[in-house]
């Protein structure tokens, strides 16, 4: 054998085991992976932002059986985007006359026909499920027409009875949250998306995750007091078939876990994040300070928080995906099936949620 292709030999060899040492190392550093709580699965309520909000009514849509109550800040009805980015981005954040909302009557057909072929539960659980939406007077990312329109789309399933609209804060695009660590103002809509907006009468911030679980839940059953779980990471890979990146999503996400919930049986809420809120974008600005955590102690919640992560254009893992902003897909970035039982993110959110109910 010559010195040339010996060399190429080993520069190959060198090559593989450098990789082969990059997976251990990678591997050795991952999150752990997500445990079972024994947790009760039956009864999922699910919460979100933006984006988030889009993705959180997707859930409730497409797993109506077992998601029975749902609460969205800023957006819009199920299937808003028809499957389109341009759709999503004028029709359905800002819509005006060149650019309307699709017509209720266009997306309650799309979803009974989802419901028909099996790809979305039936209709029929929505009816039992109490709907919380809120939209902030301040909000010039996504339309108080939008949010009308949600409540349209819902109308034709839910009792009236069972759905109420937040709408008389002066909040910008943001969750409002009580939490301490707050301290951006009420109308403003900046990073991280996380507000504080006061009461003019009570001098009280308003609470708004104390008041979408209390409506989603019933009465808490006392005040929450200091938080007593804890926020443990978790490695997604598994539950995005071991390609989270190849649908945008991060390689962690995160849980909170009140202390009753590791001995005694619990529910679950997923709280989704908004475009550019992940941890990514905002450290665990979100995780930790939306105003979920304390509650969840009192209400025996685990908040599942999963994550996504930015993509733009082609990635290591040989995909494309464009979303820049790390956005929930609710236009189809991952797929035609995005919407439904099938779309790949619902499916990951789900199995995190089936792992939290298997056996501790």
């Amino acid at each position: 054998m010559t010195s040339e292709p010996r060399e190429f030999c080993r520069a190959r060899i060198a090559a593989l085991l450098a990789a082969l040492f990059i997976c251990v190392a990678w591997n050795a550093y991952a999150a752990p992976p997500l445990h079972g709580y024994s947790a009760d699965v039956s009864r999922i309520t699910v919460s979100g932002l933006s984006s988030g909000g889009y993705m959180a009514v997707q859930l409730h849509v497409s797993h109506s059986a077992t998601v029975k109550g749902a609460a969205i800040f800023a957006a819009g009805p199920y299937y808003c985007a028809g499957g389109h980015s341009w759709t999503a981005y004028y029709n359905c954040m800002t819509p005006g006359a060149l650019a309307p909302l699709p017509a209720l009557s266009k997306l309650h057909a799309v979803t009974e026909a989802l419901a028909k072929e099996g790809r979305i539960d039936p209709t029929r659980h929505l009816a039992d499920a109490r709907v919380w939406l809120f939209s902030g007077t301040h909000d010039e990312t996504v339309s108080p027409e939008v949010v009308n329109a949600l409540a349209g789309y819902y109308a034709r399933y839910v009792d009236p009875k069972q759905l109420t609209f937040v709408r008389d804060r002066p909040a910008g695009h943001a969750v409002v949250s009580a939490d301490a660590d707050v301290k951006a103002a009420c109308g403003v809509t900046k990073r991280p998306f996380i507000n504080r907006c006061t009461d003019e009468r009570s001098g009280s911030p308003y609470d708004a995750a104390g008041a979408l679980l209390a409506y989603l839940l019933g009465s808490a059953p006392s005040a929450p007091q200091a938080e007593n779980g804890e926020i443990v990471a978790f490695d997604q890979r598994p539950f995005a078939g071991g390609s989270p990146h190849s649908i945008s999503l991060s390689d962690v996400g995160y849980a909170y876990v009140p202390a009753v919930c590791r001995t005694e049986r619990c529910r679950v809420h997923i709280a989704f994040h908004g475009c550019a809120q992940s941890e990514e974008s905002v450290g665990q600005a979100f995780i930790r300070d939306a105003g979920y955590n304390r509650w969840a102690d009192v209400y025996r919640l685990i908040v599942l928080y999963p994550q996504t992560i930015s993509r733009n254009g082609w990635g290591g893992d040989l995909t494309f995906v464009m979303n820049p902003k790390g956005c929930w897909d609710w236009w189809g970035y991952t797929g035609a099936d995005y919407h439904t039982k099938a779309g790949p993110q619902i499916r990951a959110v789900k199995a995190m949620v089936d792992r939290i109910g298997e056996a501790r």
